[in-house]
């Protein structure tokens, strides 16, 4: 790819994120797509999503493998439900849909997990966050005691 090219893209792709943010729509001028799925956000709109679920797995798994360090894998998750929705409002600018969950561990042990649902919270702004805790494999407290913060 010649300089030239290169500058171009770089100045689409500029222009482009600037169109997210400036007209906060989610869709990207020129590039026909949704913006969340252009830059690798995701839009998650329930606790059942499948696509949660298997990112909550995915991130777990990293997580145990590079900070708790004790072999442990999400094997499946089964009766997710919504606990609770607080939407978008003046005062709460950011939507949050709280769900709950069984955790089947690959060590035989059913664990509860509490996870929740951020819109426009990913990198950079662009697509959902999601945040879980599993009862029992939080040791520092990140989400506070008995996984407060995400119930």
């Amino acid at each position: 790819m010649t300089t030239s090219h290169l500058g171009r893209l770089k100045r689409f792709a500029a222009a482009a994120l600037i169109a997210v943010a400036v007209t906060g729509t989610g869709a990207a001028p020129g590039l026909g797509v949704d913006a969340a799925q252009a830059f690798g956000g995701h839009r998650f709109d329930a606790c059942t999503d499948p696509g949660v679920l298997a990112y909550i797995q995915r991130r777990f798994v990293w997580t145990d493998q590079h900070v708790l360090k004790r072999g442990l894998a999400i094997d499946a998750i089964y009766r997710a439900h919504e606990n609770r929705r607080r939407p978008t409002a003046e005062l709460r600018p950011i939507g949050r849909i709280y769900c709950h969950a069984t955790a089947h561990m690959n060590d035989g042990r059913k664990r509860q997990m509490w996870y929740l649902i951020e819109a426009g919270m990913g990198y950079a702004g662009i697509g959902d966050n999601v945040e879980f805790c599993i009862d029992g494999l939080d040791p520092w407290k990140v989400h506070g005691a008995w996984c407060r913060s995400v119930r």
